[in-house]
């Protein structure tokens, strides 16, 4: 029995074999091999979930072997990208024809197929997640086919697999659609949440990015605004607070500090109440908190399980120590949450049941019947996935 963990160490499994594929042929030869023995399969690149997704205690495809862009169309906007890789990888190398992802999260550290399966998003009331960057993929069925999706050729498949949970298949490559490479000037600032909140329409339209996190034992919100910009890098004087770079190097940042997350989604006009609610509870009844809430803003979509599907969205973030029990804080968050119609990240803790869940997605039946179409035997499904059914 080989022993894994996903990055925090919260959340270990004991898989029956960790396999290192370093092909795509290999990763045929995995799946097919679990499929006889009726062994369920996993894949994972970074680990980075906070919830039990990636966890099994079958076969688990760790795809640090996997890594690398196959191919760069400047005129179309696209790469084909091998799902292993990490979204920092991509940053220079697209750079290099002129091109960057549309938009990314703060953690750069997940793999394309990691951060596209859950949903993974930034910050920006224009900008949707990652998945609905997706243009296409490349997936290994339970019966050994390896399938091309797309919208046109595959709907209802191509559906699926772009926000996966990799409950269908192990993706092998992904399309993305991107854009032009772009600079962001990024400022930096405090201010209590009060004075946020007062113009917080006005901030989160001024830039094309607008986040804060609110720390509660100062009762402060830290600010930051990214603003695309035409002007030369690291042109300005206090780099301390303000900054200019290249999107891929001014969106990220470094989270060395290990934790767990619990991350909803609700409606954007009700996000100022929510996050609100969420403060006035902690500062009432966690006192000792020492770890901030994000508030980030999510453009509207149309994938059948995302989290900003039909609807605006806000985010909030909850975020515990590894050390400490990160339930009481996560249930009192999300007993608040679900008032306000939120939905949960899929990467991240939540408690809700499959039959839960259904009710929070007009789409939800249809995603596992199509799931279920394409892995009859569930070889993509763990324990903690089959929680989730409807």
């Amino acid at each position: 029995m080989a022993e894994w963990s996903n990055w925090s160490g919260r959340q270990t499994d004991s898989p029956v074999a960790i396999v290192a594929p370093t092909s795509e042929s290999d990763i045929v030869e995995a799946v097919a091999a679990a499929a006889i023995t009726e062994m369920p399969v996993r894949a994972v690149g970074a680990s980075h979930s906070h919830s039990r997704i990636a966890a099994t205690n079958g076969m688990l495809l760790t795809l640090d072997g996997w890594q690398g862009i196959e191919a760069v169309d400047t005129e179309a906007q696209t790469a084909r990208i091998r799902s292993g890789t990490r979204i920092f990888q991509l940053g220079e190398p697209l750079l290099e024809h002129g091109l960057a992802i549309r938009n990314q999260g703060d953690i750069d550290r997940q793999s394309v197929a990691g951060a596209t399966s859950t949903g993974t998003h930034g910050t920006g009331p224009s900008l949707q997640n990652l998945s609905a960057s997706v243009e296409g993929a490349r997936i290994v069925l339970a019966s050994g086919d390896v399938v091309d999706c797309s919208p046109a050729a595959t709907p209802e498949l191509f559906e699926i697999v772009r926000h996966s949970l990799g409950a269908v298949g192990l993706i092998t490559e992904l399309t993305l659609a991107l854009r032009p490479a772009y600079r962001l000037h990024e400022t930096l600032w405090k201010e209590d949440p009060a004075s946020v909140f007062s113009r917080i329409d006005e901030l989160v339209a001024a830039t094309r990015h607008f986040e804060f996190f609110w720390m509660p034992q100062t009762d402060a919100c830290a600010c930051k605004s990214l603003a695309e910009t035409d002007d030369a890098i690291d042109e300005l004087a206090d780099r301390k607070l303000e900054r200019i770079g290249w999107s891929h190097d001014v969106i990220s940042s470094t989270r060395d500090d290990l934790h767990t997350e619990m991350e909803y989604s609700v409606p954007a006009h009700v996000g100022p109440a929510c996050f609100n609610e969420v403060r006035e509870m902690i500062l009432r009844d966690f006192p000792d908190l020492q770890w901030p809430l994000e508030y980030r803003t999510v453009a509207s979509d149309d994938m059948w399980i995302s989290a900003a599907a039909g609807r605006e969205t806000v985010t909030i973030s909850a975020h515990q120590d590894i050390t400490l029990d990160d339930r009481p804080l996560f249930e009192a968050c999300e007993e608040i949450f679900r008032r306000y119609d939120g939905r949960p990240h899929w990467g991240k803790q939540h408690y809700q049941t499959g039959q839960e869940l259904a009710a929070l997605y007009p789409r939800y039946g249809d995603w596992w019947r199509v799931r279920d179409e394409h892995d009859p035997d569930r070889i993509f499904v763990t324990d903690y996935l089959s929680s989730l059914r409807p």
